[in-house]
């Protein structure tokens, strides 16, 4: 780990797994930050996560992959289509040492909290700012100000706004840019292994596709627990906040005439959380002056194609260089890293939004050619842009 050196003040409003991340980066390139967390502890709501190989790469190179092995569940058996009547596998691909062989790690079911876990171990405490709910930014010639929920204010001479969705820190970067509602909400749940069958238990993430919903699962916490993930109609469904609840037979009703083994999964879990999916245009610009954008708060995009945690901790670790390349001049360093990831998690958001449709189709013709498609594709290697990728080695002009 680089020593640090006197360097510009940077502020990372947020203190989830974007923010940490990023304070990890910033850290281990040399540069300090102060992190600005509104909640009075960091924990990390919601459920699992998979790690693919782009993100596993840069959070090997934490040193902190000693911890995050030990709650982290290997997805060696891979990934596994089904479908909704009956189970009927229709697509299956080995990650076993594929994985490593095209891309150097492994793939990794997690949870949030875990994750969360290994990367607090990375940003010194003293670093972490509890407690500190941003309502402004300002941005003035050679300082940004930040002001707080409790009337106190702070400066900086470079500002991230890693705080999700509904970022206070996009404000001071672009214009507004309402949510459309997407008429799709997913369930949460987590269910302990004790109660869980067999079948859910194994190393795979399992995608189970059916007309206007799908239903995925795998392994998380060390394997005594798995997630599971579900995506359904909205109805008059709209609210979008992690803290939001259903009933097990709300979820059950969504699913009730799919595979029994389906329903009884979501029956062994615990209270669902339920949130609506609001769709959002990729953002043309994030960064202006000395604020910049990272994570959900840049490049909000639909779960589909499990890349959401995984972009922001490319984010950091694009960031991070480009701010240690350039530590006195705060916005060509910006520049450079909106150059190099803007394209990148611009694609992905819209292959995450076309992938609802491909995932929902109604039993027919177009099903039968998507299940024809499934069995004959090898969407590891087709994908190897997405898990082949270095953030730290990618060009940033």
């Amino acid at each position: 780990m680089p020593a640090t050196v006197p360097g510009p003040r940077i502020a990372i409003v947020g203190g989830g797994i974007g923010g940490l991340v990023a304070g990890a980066f910033l850290r281990r390139s040399g540069l300090t930050a102060t992190v600005y967390e509104q909640a009075p502890a960091l924990t990390e709501v919601g459920a699992g996560l998979v790690m693919a190989p782009n993100a596993v790469r840069l959070l090997r190179r934490l040193g902190t992959m000693d911890q995050f092995l030990r709650r982290a569940v290997p997805l060696d058996w891979g990934w596994e289509f089904r479908r909704w009547t009956d189970g009927t596998v229709l697509s299956v691909e080995k990650l076993n040492g594929v994985c490593e062989r095209l891309y150097g790690e492994r793939t990794y079911g997690v949870h949030r909290a875990d994750l969360l876990d290994s990367l607090r171990a990375a940003v010194p405490s003293e670093w972490v700012r509890l407690g500190a709910r941003c309502t402004a930014v300002a941005a003035g010639e050679d300082v940004v100000l930040l002001r707080f929920a409790d009337g106190s204010h702070a400066e900086a001479d470079i500002v991230i706004g890693a705080d999700g969705v509904h970022s206070v820190v996009r404000g001071a970067v672009t214009e507004p840019s309402p949510p459309t509602y997407s008429g799709i909400c997913a369930f949460r749940t987590i269910v302990p292994a004790r109660a869980a069958p067999d079948f859910a238990l194994r190393r795979a993430q399992t995608l189970w596709l059916g007309p206007g919903r799908h239903f995925v699962h795998y392994p998380v916490a060390g394997g005594q627990a798995v997630n599971v993930v579900a995506f359904a109609p909205a109805r008059d469904h709209t609210d979008e906040s992690w803290s939001t609840t259903a009933t097990i037979e709300e979820f059950r009703a969504e699913f009730a005439d799919w595979d029994p083994r389906v329903t009884d999964l979501i029956t062994a879990g615990g209270v669902p959380g339920r949130w609506a999916l609001l769709d959002r245009a990729p953002l043309r610009r994030w960064s202006r002056g000395r604020i910049t954008l990272l994570g959900d708060a840049a490049h909000p995009m639909f779960p589909f194609f499990a890349q959401g945690a995984a972009q922001s901790i490319e984010d950091a670790a694009a960031l991070a260089r480009c701010l240690a390349t350039y530590p006195n001049d705060p916005e060509r360093a910006l520049k450079r890293y909106e150059a190099a990831r803007i394209e990148r998690t611009t694609r992905l958001q819209e292959i995450s939004h076309g992938r609802r449709e491909i995932n929902h189709l109604p039993d027919g013709p177009e099903q039968q050619a998507r299940d024809a498609a499934l069995a004959e594709s090898d969407p590891l290697v087709r994908n190897g842009w997405i898990y082949g990728y270095d953030a730290e080695e990618a060009p940033t002009s």
